[in-house]
């Protein structure tokens, strides 16, 4: 996996479960598949939104053999990276290129917030632990420890092989602070859902998202039109799509993107515990913003082909 393929839709995949918590492998191969056929260019297994945490280390591999069985070399698979120790970090990207994974995601270490000199030596150790290509996700939000571009700048300097960022700090300036330091040495992805149609023209390069898991037609489609520079047509979707996208960026978000994905008929909505479905008036009011959008989708998507069509 080369620099040049860091751009455009990655999904952020979830993990399918059967009723009685076990991975479903049936269920995953065809909803990668899916994703493909829709037009995402690579799968990005075992991150947050795939309930990592969850799952033991054989669980990943297996993950990652599921998906890399189902796409064959379509697309890369980019594992997910992250643990409690650095030890097991490494372990975890040298599984995954021992099944065929051809990009690696690496997080910081679970619970402990470490200063940048413990974050780095992590960072460090994975990102020598094999020559794939990867991508440092930076989220201080969820994991406290914020990678700023002087910081991305020092690893790029010593890793070849890091290539990307997915920047979810929320902050789109973000964007442009790592293209200012950086310049073209790194790819820089949207890491939120609510801010793909302002980081394109900053200068991200892709997106690594979570409701493509239900809507990865839509998804593309708002990329494409963005970075096309069709503005007004991307803004008409990306309105309609924000209701959705803001699912993503709340702590239940992994409930949430599961249930659009139950109700349109493309996943289930089971969770592993901690993690609890929804129930009540929390699932209602989502249920409520869910099939009021649903019902608005086709009239938008006929409107934005129409311009297109006319453009």
């Amino acid at each position: 996996m080369e620099k040049r393929h860091w751009a455009g839709v990655f999904p952020a995949i979830t993990t399918p479960f059967h009723a009685d918590l076990t991975v479903d492998h049936e269920a995953l191969a065809a909803h990668v598949t899916w994703l493909v056929d829709s037009g995402c260019v690579a799968i990005v297994a075992l991150g947050s939104l795939g309930e990592a945490a969850t799952l033991t280390s054989d669980e990943k591999v297996q993950i990652l053999d599921t998906c890399q069985r189902a796409v064959g070399s379509r697309v890369p698979i980019v594992a997910g990276i992250a643990g409690l120790s650095t030890a097991e970090c490494v372990a975890l990207a040298r599984q995954a290129e021992r099944v065929g994974c051809e990009g690696l995601m690496v997080l910081p270490a679970y619970v402990y917030v470490s200063d940048w000199y413990e974050t780095k030596a992590h960072f460090d150790a994975v990102l020598r632990a094999t020559g794939l290509s990867c991508m440092l996700y930076n989220n201080p939000i969820a994991y406290r420890t914020d990678v700023k571009a002087t910081h991305l700048a020092e690893l790029a300097a010593e890793h070849a092989n890091l290539h990307a960022v997915k920047e979810s700090s929320g902050d789109v300036r973000r964007v442009t602070a790592v293209k200012e330091v950086l310049g073209d040495r790194l790819r820089v992805f949207a890491g939120l859902d609510d801010m793909i149609f302002e980081a394109i023209p900053a200068g991200a390069s892709g997106w690594v998202a979570g409701l493509v898991n239900a809507l990865p037609i839509e998804s593309v489609r708002v990329v494409e039109l963005t970075q096309a520079g069709r503005f007004a047509e991307a803004a008409a979707l990306y309105h309609w799509f924000l209701p959705l996208l803001r699912f993503d960026c709340v702590p239940k978000f992994v409930q949430l993107i599961k249930l659009v994905q139950s109700e349109l008929g493309r996943g289930s909505a089971t969770v592993r515990p901690p993690r609890l479905e929804l129930v009540g008036d929390e699932r209602q009011e989502a249920l409520t913003i869910i099939r009021r959008q649903m019902a608005l989708r086709d009239e938008v998507m006929a409107a934005t082909e129409a311009a297109a069509a006319a453009h």
